[in-house]
């Protein structure tokens, strides 16, 4: 199974997406967390932030997701995902596709700015939601209306998703 969290910076995949890596740890289920940031640091920031180079990130992305789900490890993957006609092909083409979609409001996330992501780089490079556009998820698996509840309550929301799908074992 892969969980794939979307959203725009600062809504908080990472920060779900380890608190997710936990649970499983913790119930003794092997898991993976991949990252987006992680991944471009992996391939030493070879490529930029335009919509061909996030495209690209994206289906390295895609392919890792696919191999976790194909040996059976349950994929954690914290990835803006911004561009629609690739989450399609990750649902495609991943048996355990699950896309959770954290909603968060831009105004929101560059007011708070948790990782200094707008503050750091407006102007500079491509930002999704700013100078990139996100394509709102036509059919996610799960949506989290992260301006409007905790961090704890949207984890729950998450490990509720998790065991009426797959059962008690993965809760």
């Amino acid at each position: 199974m892969i969980f794939w969290l979307i959203g725009i910076s600062g809504a908080g995949k990472t920060t779900l997406g380890r608190k997710l890596e936990e649970h499983f740890n913790k119930i003794e289920k092997k898991c993976c967390l991949l990252d987006g940031d992680e991944i471009r640091d992996l391939f030493e920031r070879d490529l930029g932030y335009t919509d061909t180079d996030r495209e690209i990130n994206i289906k390295r992305i895609i392919l890792g997701a696919y191999l976790l789900d194909k040996n059976d490890i349950i994929g954690i993957i914290c990835n803006i995902g911004p561009f629609e006609h690739l989450r399609q092909l990750a649902r495609k083409k991943i048996v355990g596709y699950n896309e959770i979609y954290l909603k968060k409001n831009l105004n929101v996330s560059i007011k708070n700015d948790v990782k200094g992501m707008y503050r750091n780089n407006i102007g500079k490079t491509h930002i999704v939601g700013l100078d990139s556009s996100f394509d709102e998820p036509i059919s996610p698996d799960l949506i989290l209306e992260v301006d409007y509840e905790t961090e704890m309550e949207s984890y729950q929301r998450i490990l509720s998703y998790i065991k009426d799908k797959y059962g008690e074992q993965y809760a």
